[in-house]
């Protein structure tokens, strides 16, 4: 499980309660028909914007945002490492035996074009155009969340105006003025909550989540095309660093000191 984003939308919550008990009662900030307006409205209209297909996949979508599955990138490089040092002393074709053990769908369909002897110009193509989907999935999922973003506050004010119609209704009775205001401001208050503590929040998580997998895929393609190209594995290594920060590259030199039993 991803702790921040379930301490960031439990602190968002919390927060806004405390916030809510020591200015007032809670009570008076529930409304169901503000509720409904403004959450109602806002599927309704993603419902519209996106294959109905999409909409269902965003339940699928948001639990990458709560289990974090992410495998380091020092790891990555490790496997890529060993697979080089196979490679350099066994061959290409010894590779075959090796990528049945591994997990990873896109490092393995990779393993497997090099050993089929695919033009390296080819490897690349392909093992791109797959990370170019993949970034294409992944930005309609992030797309539908800052839609929903958008069109909370936009449903919260429709909530208000919807408010404030009724409260001029009934303008000759001035003891229904505040109850009725107070209510027409409460889905706008909605709208605003649902949009700053849920949606774009997860849709920002889901991004960042996307681009750490794209670099990992990314540093997946250029370890391979090393291998295939027969670079020696320290170099291998050294390149593939780059796509680290130091302070992971430090952790890779403890690895490697203690295996060697330095």
């Amino acid at each position: 499980m991803d702790i921040a984003t379930i301490l960031g939308l439990t602190l968002g919550a919390l927060f806004t309660i405390y916030g809510i008990l020591l200015s007032g009662e809670l009570a008076s900030y529930y409304n169901f028909p503000s509720i409904l307006i403004t959450l109602g409205g806002t599927i309704a209209s993603t419902i519209l914007s996106y294959p109905m297909k999409s909409f269902i996949n965003l339940w699928k979508v948001l639990k990458q945002a709560f289990v974090n599955k992410d495998v380091p990138a020092n790891e990555i490089i490790e496997e890529i490492i060993t697979l080089a040092n196979i490679a350099r002393k066994e061959g290409l074709l010894a590779l075959d035996e090796y990528a049945e053990k591994i997990e990873d769908d896109f490092l393995k369909k990779g393993i497997m074009l090099i050993v089929d002897g695919t033009d390296p110009e080819l490897v690349r193509n392909i093992l791109e155009t797959e990370l170019n989907f993949l970034e294409e999935r992944h930005a309609q999922g992030q797309g539908i969340l800052e839609t929903m973003g958008a069109f909370a506050p936009a449903f919260g004010m429709i909530g208000t105006l919807v408010g404030l119609i009724n409260m001029l209704k009934t303008l000759d009775d001035p003891s229904t003025i505040g109850p009725n205001m107070s209510v027409a401001l409460v889905t706008t208050f909605y709208g605003s909550v649902l949009a700053n503590v849920v949606f774009l929040p997860l849709a920002r998580k889901l991004k960042v989540r996307s681009q750490s997998e794209v670099l990992i895929k990314e540093l997946m393609i250029e370890g391979l095309l090393s291998i295939q190209a027969g670079e020696n594995p320290r170099i291998i290594e050294e390149k593939l660093k780059t796509f680290i920060p130091p302070d992971q590259r430090l952790s890779i030199k403890k690895q490697q000191a203690e295996k060697e039993g330095i």
